[in-house]
């Protein structure tokens, strides 16, 4: 077994030991074959080096030419996609293990509070998120995590799972404080419970919405707040409620207020909750592209949404999927190498040997991360 410096890895090497980030957890396991995806995800994480099995003797050339036939076909590893990869280890299956347990006890706690009118302590709601973000290690292995559960549970308490370990990875990409950065997640977990005030047919709903359909889906809002207002919890968790479909131009609900009337938590938690919703599946469609997703952000958001959150966000949050795999609107397959800075929806994009800079080829988009 040798140590490698992350620099020197290639795909193909075995990892030899336990890879483990800053707080122990385990990145990479025991026996893993590194692909390009994984070693670069090790340069984001800033490990340095890692053990590797030693390698197996090349056969001599003779012995190589005889075979060649028998080795023509793929390697086991280029058949699965990244998430496929993702879903597969163990990183993940904790990860979704704790995921439901939260969703669990969100829906419990919520449901003892809105029955049976107990206090809830949101202190005790983030045990199982705040878990679930140290276990991940990174903010790049929770996107990452959350990209790989999509399809799982359209739920609103699984939405609320979502934009609370959304809003933690935010506010930390904005620098905020550890405090508020906790605040920003009891925000999101309980954010959008007015919805259980909506019937579900109408919530379920395959059909377009009718007008009347959709104002009773607007009240949510403030059946969250109303909820919440008399509930021994901080104000801001009740102002996200009623605020986080505000937006920065007034164009919102159910207030209509602007730019920074609105609290500084709903105003993140706008961002986040468009993002998860767009990029999730639900029972009218299927999960839109994150790429396609910051393609309507970029075309609104400098309007609609806070001017340092929004960008923020897209520039974060499109730096996470550079080396992911993708598919382009022709059809081909390519890996996603680097970003274009005010145009984060339209990397660059390598195929085979070609580099495509999609902000030049406008003819072409991302449709799918693979």
């Amino acid at each position: 077994m040798n140590k490698i410096a992350t620099s020197k890895l290639r795909p193909g090497m075995v990892v030899g030991s336990d890879v483990l980030n800053y707080d122990n957890k385990t990145v990479i396991a025991k026996g893993t074959k590194l692909s390009q995806t994984l070693i670069t995800r090790l340069e984001l994480y800033g490990i340095l080096s890692i053990y590797v099995e030693d390698e197996i003797p090349e056969a001599p050339a003779r012995e190589a030419e005889e075979t060649a036939p028998a080795a023509a076909p793929a390697e086991p590893e280029d058949e699965q996609t990244n998430y496929e990869k993702i879903r597969d280890t163990q990183l993940f299956k904790e990860f979704k293990a704790d995921y439901e347990e939260g969703k669990k006890s969100l829906e419990f706690h919520v449901s003892e509070m809105v029955d049976k009118n107990v206090e809830v302590d949101p202190v005790l709601l983030l045990e199982k998120p705040l878990e679930m973000i140290s276990k991940a290690g990174s903010r790049v292995s929770v996107i990452d995590m959350l990209h790989a559960m999509r399809g799982f549970d359209d739920s609103t308490f699984a939405h609320c799972m979502n934009v609370s370990l959304l809003n933690f990875v935010v506010a930390g990409w904005l620098r905020w404080n550890k405090q508020d950065q906790e605040m920003a997640m009891m925000c999101g977990i309980l954010f959008d419970i007015g919805k259980m005030r909506v019937p579900r047919e109408v919530l379920n709903k395959v059909e377009p919405l009718t007008d009347s359909e959709l104002v009773e889906v607007k009240r949510h809002a403030e059946h969250g707040y109303r909820m919440l207002k008399d509930k021994n919890l901080p104000e801001h968790i009740k102002t996200t409620a009623i605020m986080h479909h505000e937006r920065f131009d007034g164009s919102g609900y159910p207030l209509k207020i602007s730019g920074e009337k609105a609290d500084r938590f709903a105003r993140l938690t706008a961002v986040t909750d468009v993002y998860d919703a767009m990029t999730s599946a639900r029972v009218y469609r299927d999960p839109i592209c994150p790429f396609r997703v910051v393609e309507i952000f970029e075309d609104e958001g400098l309007e609609k949404y806070d001017p340092d959150i929004i960008m923020t966000f897209l520039k974060n949050v499109t730096y996470t999927y550079i080396q992911n795999t993708c598919r382009l609107s022709d059809g081909r397959s390519g890996t996603i190498i680097m970003q274009n800075p005010g145009q984060y929806s339209r990397p660059v994009v390598k195929c085979g040997n070609e580099f495509i800079d999609l902000n030049k080829r406008r003819e072409l988009k991302i449709t799918e991360l693979t």
